[in-house]
């Protein structure tokens, strides 16, 4: 009978996962915080003890082999299922200790942030948050792919093995320039959208498609939008074509307040967003309002699963203060 085989390291699996995340060694190298000659001796090690050639490697780039290509899936899934083990003895052992992973829509982080760091801050003083900003799709690949622990962000998603923990509905509002007939008026029907030169944000963020939605249900045809468009202006007219952009609310507000259009706010982004300038008035839409839901969400069994559960029946409580009806557990 022959030896027993080798058996590869986690830090030649690492080493290897790096390399070909970054198909360059001094890249690699900084992102695992060893040195090269380590990093190359580690791929090579566990090349041996496969008995397979990983990489192409010439004087100018890194290449994964065939074989590189097939084996990186496993590697990246066998160091997925440590970080998980390690995860989980690490929550059974302290909870609301070690890093926490917490990924935030842009629409949602400058306005929820203050209230989140605050709880973790008092209540969790030995938590180590780490806080990303993407948008959602981003946010999803992130928290499937175990990059992510949790994610703070608008639904509903229905993506099979994730879990939505609601928080809290919030109202949309228009907010208009002075001249704008509408502004500062309450109970505003939805079917005034119908003619507003509306300003909404570029493709990628939920909240555009959120408001392109209100202003199909208000009937307004968006001619040229599908859910992709950005803005909708050319005057007063029903399908009116794209024409401007804005990567993030504050640049939308100002847009506002130079007169180009009209657009819709979260109710949590009101008083950030249009304390910025005197040029601006907010109008309330009549019952029922447009509005969107926030929630955290986690993967489907996730080894920390009870104490993000225990963090949403938190953070439900810290928002009470807030602009938006927090909505209970079942919700």
């Amino acid at each position: 009978m022959g030896g027993k085989r080798r058996q590869p390291s986690l830090a030649q699996l690492r080493a290897f996962a790096a390399v070909a995340e970054h198909l360059h060694f001094r890249d690699a190298a900084a992102a695992l915080g060893m040195s090269q000659p380590a990093l190359s001796g580690a791929v090579s090690a566990l090349e041996e003890t496969l008995g397979v050639t990983l990489l192409e490697r010439t004087t100018r780039k890194v290449l994964l082999s065939p074989a590189g290509e097939r084996l990186a899936v496993r590697a990246g899934a066998v160091l997925e299922e440590v970080r998980a083990l390690l995860a989980e003895a690490e929550a059974v052992r302290a909870p609301f200790t070690g890093a926490l992973r917490l990924g935030v829509i842009p629409t949602v982080a400058p306005y929820l942030l203050p209230t989140v760091l605050r709880l973790v801050h008092d209540r969790y003083p030995d938590l180590d948050l780490q806080v990303h900003e993407e948008q959602t799709a981003s946010l999803l690949d992130g928290l499937t792919a175990g990059r992510l622990d949790l994610l703070l962000l608008a639904v509903p998603l229905a993506i099979p093995g994730v879990v939505e923990l609601p928080l809290y509905d919030e109202d949309f509002v228009l907010v208009t320039p002075l001249d704008e007939p509408l502004g500062g008026r309450a109970g505003i029907a939805r079917e005034a959208l119908r003619e507003l030169n509306l300003l909404l944000l570029d493709e990628g963020h939920c909240l555009r498609d959120q408001a392109l939605d209100i202003c199909r249900e208000a009937g307004r045809e968006l001619r040229g939008a599908g859910r992709g468009a950005s803005a909708t202006g050319g005057g007063r007219r029903e399908g009116a074509p794209v024409t401007t952009t804005a990567a993030g609310l504050a640049t939308l507000v100002q847009l506002v307040a130079g007169g180009l259009g009209c657009t819709l706010l979260p109710r949590t982004a009101v008083q950030v967003e249009t304390s910025r300038s005197d040029r601006l008035l907010t109008g309330v839409f009549a019952e029922p309002a447009p509005s969107r839901r926030i929630a955290l969400a986690m993967r489907a069994g996730a080894a920390r699963g009870a104490e993000y559960r225990e963090l949403a029946d938190a953070l439900r409580e810290a928002l009470r203060p807030l602009p938006v009806r927090v909505l209970g557990a079942d919700a």
